[in-house]
């Protein structure tokens, strides 16, 4: 009798419990909705991949591996209609009501990314379409270099295609360059004559004229080289490869980039005799907020960045002050500035061992961080980091350290790279910051991440926003510290100076575009507040005035994160899991700030703490 009851006890429990589990008709519904809206969006991005044959490389497709990109602004034009056109499918097709949390995160950045795409069109012909630092110009062929891989000899034929459509592509440009300038886009002298050195550089050598082989020339060279070792062309088949790559480079790339150099030098007459910003044109005030709001995704006005800025230096100096007197040094806090500047003790030899020590010790810093991630996330990039130093070609005194993202699969791996043309400006106590900055926790970590988030659709795996990206950096700077970084002290004052290099950056970014500084005004500003090189100084400036507010997204990006930080540590406070939150931070993707704190109060409202399986999209929950 016990037995039977047992039994029928154990029978209704089993029972309750399928009816539990059992899904509603409204959570049907939502997954049904959920389910098809990210069904979409991956037909869409397919759409919208098909516009970047570039996107698709780097994306490891070789997927009209023979074609660049269309940068004409006629391809702007049918871009921007096609991306109205589907944002508008999209809304009336789907039911935002009864989505889940993360696909309604997705249909809201579809909805703010066709905002920011309608701002762009409008002042399309108010941007610089070419720069000193990360221009078209140098980073087609830095395209071609490092991520079109060629395998066998098909892969070198479409190579030997890109290079033709290399030429239509720096030609395109300039046709676009020269219709912004009537729009009143005048460029800067330095940058002109940036731009027309470096676009000489790739066409110098040979095939070109006697001397060292170009860039392209020798990537030419040792991708046919590398098949015939392999056995995969024979000598005849390398010499037809050879004859076409030269014709390329000699009737399409060289008359492209010498068009573009007459185009340089012809401008410079134009040039303003004193750099400033971009108040001066007749909607640089409209551009300029457009671009804060772009880069920061907020409603901050220019003298709200500037005052955030004056008060971050402030907060900072008195930081860098009292780590002054640990350090028992004798003198001014400008004392201490010259001191750090000057002193042979914190650079690296101008030589190509100093070099190579820079590059060495950065990757020991980066060793030695990777061993401590899994005790502060749970989610790994799987995808390997390299450190490398800048292509000559492009490779500028000052210039700022840059990341290049590896692909999803793996195959190509992600590359912290570094300017080291002028060891001067690379002082060793900032470097193990801008190690973390670039590769890990920073950048590397990041969106190597993103890329693994296989339950997010494809477009936001793939989205960029710099006050998010740069703001992690940042944060990953500060984060280094807690997980046991910065040993030297002297790097530790090298942390507090990137930091408030980015807090500089808020005032002398809104000084020059809102308040019209002149070039000289902000290297006054930069000298007075860090301990920067001159050099440097110089090529940060510069970089203000050809990008307007992307400067800023840095500090209110790491303000942010630590503020939602400090929301959850006050929420979840004995319970909370600094694992758990990076997780949540990173396993949304690349997210404007709203978007990004409305992801935090959702976990908070839920009172949950979410796990990632180690390098796996899949979400555990735990109380």
């Amino acid at each position: 009798m016990k037995a039977r009851i047992f039994g029928f006890i154990l029978c209704v429990a089993l029972s309750s419990s399928a009816q539990a589990n059992t899904p509603s008709a409204q959570q049907l519904a939502i997954q049904q909705e959920s389910a098809r809206l990210n069904s979409w969006f991956e037909e869409i991005y397919q759409q919208q991949l098909a516009f970047s044959p570039m996107q698709m490389t780097r994306s490891g497709s070789k997927l009209h591996y023979d074609k660049l990109d269309d940068f004409s602004e006629q391809a702007l034009i049918k871009q921007h209609a096609w991306f109205n056109k589907v944002s508008t499918h999209m809304v009336e097709s789907f039911n935002p009501q009864l989505l889940d949390k993360e696909s309604k995160t997705s249909y809201d950045l579809w909805l703010y990314q066709q905002q920011i795409i309608q701002q762009s069109h409008i002042f399309r012909h108010s941007e610089y379409i070419f720069n000193q630092m990360f221009s078209l110009h140098a980073s087609l062929p830095q395209f071609m270099i490092t991520s079109h891989r060629v395998e066998n000899a098909q892969d070198m034929r479409d190579y030997i295609s890109r290079l033709k459509h290399l030429g239509t592509a720096i030609r395109q440009l300039t046709v676009r360059a020269e219709a912004n300038m009537k729009h009143g886009v005048i460029y800067p002298a330095f940058a002109l004559q940036a731009i027309a050195q470096q676009s000489q550089n790739l066409i110098s050598g040979k095939p070109f004229a006697q001397g060292e082989k170009s860039p392209l020339w020798q990537d030419s060279l040792s991708k046919i080289a590398a098949l015939q070792q392999h056995a995969l062309i024979s000598t005849e088949q390398a010499q037809i490869l050879v004859k076409a790559a030269e014709q390329a480079l000699l009737q399409q790339v060289a008359p492209a980039y010498q068009q573009l150099i007459d185009w340089c030098r012809a401008s410079l007459p134009l040039a303003p005799k004193v750099n400033t910003g971009i108040w001066l044109r007749p909607n640089g005030k409209d551009y300029y907020a457009y671009q804060l709001a772009f880069h920061t995704t907020t409603r901050m006005t220019a003298e709200q960045i500037h005052q955030l800025g004056l008060d971050e230096v402030s907060r900072l100096t008195t930081e860098m002050e009292q780590l002054k007197q640990q350090l028992k040094f004798d003198g001014s806090l400008a004392d201490f500035f010259s001191f750090i500047r000057e002193d042979t003790r914190f650079f690296y030899p101008n030589t190509d061992q100093g070099r190579q020590a820079y590059l060495a010790d950065s990757r020991t810093y980066l060793a030695k961080m990777e061993q401590k991630l899994p005790d502060y996330f749970g989610l790994l990039p799987s995808t390997a980091l390299e450190v490398r130093r800048v292509e000559a070609y492009r490779e500028q005194a000052g210039a700022a350290q840059h990341y290049m993202a590896g692909t999803p699969d793996g195959s190509r791996p992600g590359v912290y790279y570094a300017h080291l043309i002028d060891m001067a400006a690379m002082p060793k106590p900032e470097m193990e910051a801008i190690a973390y900055h670039e590769g890990l926790p920073g950048h590397h970590l990041q969106i190597s991440v993103a890329q693994q988030l296989a339950h997010l659709p494809t477009f936001r795996r793939t989205t960029r926003s710099t006050v998010y990206t740069e703001g992690w950096a940042l944060y990953a700077e500060f984060l280094a510290k807690e997980m046991g970084a910065y040993q030297e002290p002297y790097n530790e004052f090298g942390r507090l100076m990137t930091e408030i290099w980015r807090a500089v950056r808020l005032v002398v970014d809104t000084g020059l575009h809102a308040k019209q500084w002149t070039e000289q005004q902000a290297i006054d500003y930069f000298r007075a507040h860090t301990p920067i090189n001159d050099n440097a100084i110089v090529a940060e400036v510069q970089r203000y005035l050809m990008f307007p507010g992307q400067a800023t997204a840095f500090k209110i990006g790491m303000n942010e994160i630590l503020s939602l930080r400090q929301q959850a540590e006050a929420h979840f406070q004995e319970r909370f899991d600094i694992r758990a939150f990076h997780d949540l931070i990173l396993g949304g993707a690349a997210l404007p700030l709203h978007l990004l704190k409305q992801r935090l109060d959702d976990w908070i409202a839920a009172d949950t703490q979410p796990r990632y399986l180690l390098n796996t999209a899949v979400v555990l929950e735990r109380p």
